[in-house]
């Protein structure tokens, strides 16, 4: 009991060092944050553009989100122990992982929240790759809404051939929720691919509306 009090006390101090970080080397604005509902499980489903995607897509929210990230992060016992302070579980990329599945079901059924990015690895170019389906499990099991969310701005920030970042302006817009029920009745193919469409449409009004060059789908 006082380990699972210890460990909120510092998942809330973390938030609000992540803040200050924000703060002091971004210019983060978000829109649409009324649509992750205010109770209930729920699923953020965000594109990949850096490191710091985790930060940026749940900082602006008051509801905390539990995190998923591939194995190999954990190898580092800092950093394990770490991002496992903030609600990260692991997940073993290329397969079915069945352990990591159950845990964020548990979670979902808790009616927490949970943050994932479907595309599987940071992009090359800024566009938004394909998602890849099996997500659609967590939906229907967990019970959970889906709220697509698109971060622009972070690419530019922080590419993936680059070491560090570089401060600059960030958006993210969260999009309105997919129900658990429309979710359900969907396969995962067709809300994987519903999902990609959303967010590639998002992410062409983000840029528009900041007068940026939309990217070519």
């Amino acid at each position: 009991m006082l380990k699972e009090k210890l460990k909120a006390v510092w998942f809330w101090h973390g938030r609000w060092i992540c803040r200050v970080f924000c703060i002091l080397f971004f210019r983060v604005r978000s829109y649409g944050r009324e649509n992750v509902p205010d109770k209930g499980a729920f699923i953020l489903v965000s594109n990949h553009q850096s490191y710091l995607d985790p930060i940026f897509c749940v900082g602006p929210l008051k509801r905390p989100s539990g995190f998923v990230a591939r194995d190999s992060l954990f190898s580092n016992w800092f950093f394990r122990l770490l991002i496992s302070s903030m609600n990260t579980m692991p997940v073993k990329l290329g397969e079915a992982d069945i352990s990591a599945m159950r845990k964020i079901i548990g979670k979902l059924k808790k009616g927490e929240g949970v943050c994932l990015f479907p595309e599987g690895t940071r992009t090359h170019d800024g566009k938004i790759a394909p998602l890849k389906p099996g997500f659609g499990l967590l939906c229907r099991r967990g019970g959970a809404a889906v709220v697509p969310v698109v971060i622009d701005g972070a690419f530019e920030c922080w590419p993936r051939h680059k070491k560090l970042f570089s401060p600059g302006s960030i958006s993210v817009c969260y999009g309105k929720p997919i129900s658990a029920e429309q979710a359900k009745n969907m396969g995962d193919k067709k809300l994987a691919e519903l999902l990609t469409n959303t967010l590639r449409q998002m992410q062409t009004n983000c840029r528009v509306k900041q007068g940026k060059k939309p990217y070519d789908y």
